[in-house]
């Protein structure tokens, strides 16, 4: 049974994201604690998806987030114009000179290098964006008056603090009542949740959340921890699965959420920084689809990757509403965004479906 999707034709957005953008500084091949310079890039788990669909695939999309009214918030502002997504929900919050009651985010990240893993340093208290609370947007004339095909955001917003958290279920209960398809990544950051409640709050909010999304994306872990359904077989590192038992936390999820419509991850396994074997799964009606596999893809810089496997995965259902299509396009267009650096993809959509082909990485003149 395909997904019941808005015509685009009836809408104004194909696609609208919720949650926070930082302002990334990366050290390069570097280190953070010894960098004399970095290379500043916009980046957050929601908003990647947004540019994704936008700058690869075309569709229209927009944001929903809060910066500071100053240079720095500003900055971010011009990357996301830059990357073609609407910027007309953006709240701006007077700034208080010294960022002593709101702040824009900023992200240190490393990208690693063999046997020294990936980064991530964020400086992210009190920022504009984790201060958004119910009422901020009016999701009625987003949702109903303009409308959109589809609704996405994610874990990571929701940790921020008690306030998104109450703004999420308020804005994908909004969109449920509108008829947009909800796609939600679970993203389970430790990081976040330890000083507000941990794994318990966790899971007792990704569980309220989980009730009004069509589309559950997830790692393992994200699963095992956000929801609190065990994956048996993985190890502690996360770093193999068996299948098959993967597949029945699936059925397992679906069957106590059954307003899932899809379930899909990214199955990724760490030989080292630059090197990890590649592929995707997703659940449908009651069966499973597997993307392509990409043994020891070379990695440039991680980050994002899954962000695009996710908007990859909306593209394939918004134009071919095909589950297989859908896992294939998610699969190669998160492979394509690890092998350049940023969060956000550079690829086309030409080199994503030459990578679902199988198209080599021969040089093209």
């Amino acid at each position: 049974m395909s997904l019941q999707i808005k015509p685009a034709n009836s809408v104004t957005f194909d696609q609208i994201s919720l949650g926070e953008v930082m302002l990334r500084l990366d050290p390069g091949e570097g280190r953070i604690r010894t960098a004399r310079h970095f290379t500043a890039w916009e980046g957050g788990g929601e908003y990647n998806t947004s540019r994704g669909l936008r700058k690869c695939f075309g569709l229209k999309t927009a944001v929903c987030t809060a910066f500071v009214d100053n240079e720095v918030g500003h900055l971010v502002e011009d990357f996301i114009m830059q990357g073609g997504v609407a910027t007309d929900f953006i709240k701006w919050r007077e700034d208080d000179g010294i960022g002593r009651t709101v702040r824009n985010g900023l992200n240190f990240t490393e990208r690693g290098f063999g046997i020294r893993g990936a980064v991530g340093c964020p400086d992210r208290g009190n920022t504009a964006a984790s201060q958004l609370k119910p009422g901020d947007f009016d999701w009625d004339h987003i949702f109903g008056k303009l409308g959109a095909r589809w609704f996405h955001t994610g874990g990571i917003f929701a940790a921020l603090s008690a306030s998104t958290a109450e703004l999420t279920v308020e804005a994908v209960k909004a969109a449920k009542k509108h008829g947009t398809i909800v796609s939600y990544d679970l993203n389970y950051r430790p990081s976040l949740w330890k000083t507000i409640g941990g794994l318990k709050k966790a899971q007792e909010i990704n569980r309220e959340i989980a009730k009004y999304v069509d589309v559950m994306i997830g790692n393992e872990e994200d699963f095992t921890a956000s929801l609190g359904f065990e994956v048996k077989g993985a190890d502690h590192n996360i770093s193999k699965i068996e299948l098959d038992a993967f597949k029945d936390m699936i059925g397992t999820a679906v069957k106590e959420f059954p307003n899932f419509k899809v379930a899909a991850t990214t199955l990724r396994r760490v030989i080292t920084a630059t090197k990890n074997d590649w592929s995707a799964i997703l659940w449908h009606d009651g069966k499973f689809y597997e993307s392509r596999k990409y043994p020891e893809l070379e990695i440039l810089d991680r980050v994002g990757g899954g962000d695009s496997f996710a908007s990859g995965l909306q593209f394939g259902f918004m134009t071919f509403n095909d589950p297989q299509k859908a896992v294939e396009y998610g699969a190669a267009h998160g492979a394509l965004a690890s092998t350049t650096p940023g969060d956000t993809s550079m690829a086309t959509r030409k080199e994503v479906e030459k990578t679902m082909g199988g198209g080599g990485a021969r040089v093209v003149r």
